[in-house]
């Protein structure tokens, strides 16, 4: 089953109020409007794309050691993926499947790499709950996503229903601003450009992983 296939299960049954999910029905149409402003500002356009060269950042994993992405396209391109937090299920289906599609980007010769604004221990139980065999970094105020275009700040009545739900952001993330990123797909070169990007407003949507396979190739190609 494709991964936008799996999203749209999930988002099936939680909307319908399916077992385990009884979130009350009147929070869809709040979720569904910031959803609907966020993707009417246009940030995402103006987000980093393919051809744009990306910001070098140093990040800590979950041990507190810190990963530079310099270091890492020193052995290859690197896939990164910016997502919202461990409470996120849409966001944890996406890093199942990046899993699954780990051996085909070693195969490529590329790093894969995971960013969300979450603290460590989140990053910790991230990594647990998804089986990963991947870095998850934690980026501390959502820097890095500002550096690539991809923080927003939540409107005031999310966080209302947000703080109603207790999915407390600033616990999960040690910092009281109430942003996140947008979860977006990059390939990076190893000179540093991106090859592949996919920014999405719409936390539901995610593109495949096999995606950005075709960017991999591309430069292996013209680099032979």
């Amino acid at each position: 089953m494709s991964l936008q296939a799996r999203l749209d299960a999930f988002k099936a049954d939680f909307k319908g109020g399916k077992a385990p999910y009884f979130a009350p029905q009147e929070i869809h149409p709040i979720m569904e409007r910031a959803t609907a402003e966020l993707v009417a500002s246009g940030q995402a356009a103006r987000a980093l794309k393919a051809g744009d060269v990306a910001p070098e950042f140093t990040l800590n994993d979950p041990e507190g050691k810190p990963v530079s992405s310099v270091d890492l396209l020193k052995q290859g391109a690197l896939v990164i993926s910016f997502y919202r937090g461990v409470w996120c299920p849409y966001c944890n289906l996406e890093l199942t499947a990046l899993e699954e599609a780990l051996p085909s980007f070693k195969a490529e010769g590329a790093s894969l790499i995971a960013i969300s604004p979450q603290n460590a221990v989140n990053s910790r139980k991230s990594v647990r709950t998804n089986k990963l065999n991947f870095p998850i970094l934690s980026d501390t105020h959502n820097d890095v996503a500002a550096a690539f275009g991809i923080r927003f700040a939540l409107p005031d009545y999310l966080v209302d229903l947000y703080k109603s739900l207790k999915n407390d952001l600033p616990a999960f993330n040690g910092d009281d601003s109430w942003t996140l990123p947008m979860p977006a797909r990059y390939v990076v070169g190893q000179d540093g450009t991106i090859l592949y990007s996919e920014v999405n407003p719409d936390y539901t949507h995610r593109p495949e992983p096999q995606d950005m396979l075709p960017a991999l190739r591309k430069k292996i190609a013209s680099a032979s």
